[in-house]
């Protein structure tokens, strides 16, 4: 049997095996951000209920939770001295941002049917929009 000394691949092969790569590369890399994405909106749910539980540690001490001159920052520092802040309420001695580097949102005033609306603005970065991240109910996160 003789070789053919100019045996290779086609032009039509080679297309067709970057294509082929091309498309498996999308698919990997749609589902790596699509999980990023996941992981970010659960690592923000989890630092809302960290915080929430100083929040409620600060309550107990206090008999009040931060007004919103004080905002988060009360969960870390005596802003006003009194004697019954039993603080850090934080063990990293600093309010966290969300993963996306943004500052939480404290509202004292709880519009959204809780004691205090605490939420991350997200990916966008924008309060109020559809990508929000926060303490209150599923039902009530459109308001």
């Amino acid at each position: 049997m003789h070789k053919n000394p100019c045996a290779g691949f086609t032009l039509v092969e080679l297309i067709l095996v970057v294509a082929i790569l091309g498309i498996l590369t999308s698919v990997v890399a749609i589902n790596y951000t699509d999980g990023a994405g996941r992981a970010k909106r659960h690592a923000a749910q989890t630092q809302i209920r960290n915080l929430e539980v100083a929040l409620s540690a600060f309550n107990v001490h206090m008999g009040r939770y931060p007004s919103s001159e004080e905002g988060l920052a009360a969960l870390v520092d005596n802003l006003d001295g009194s004697q019954d802040w039993a603080g850090p309420y934080l063990m990293s001695r600093q309010v966290p941002v969300d993963p996306w580097r943004h500052a939480y949102v404290y509202d004292p005033q709880g519009q959204r049917g809780v004691a205090y609306d605490l939420f991350s603005p997200g990916p966008d970065g924008q309060e109020g929009t559809d990508d929000d991240i926060g303490n209150w109910p599923p039902q009530l996160a459109q308001r």
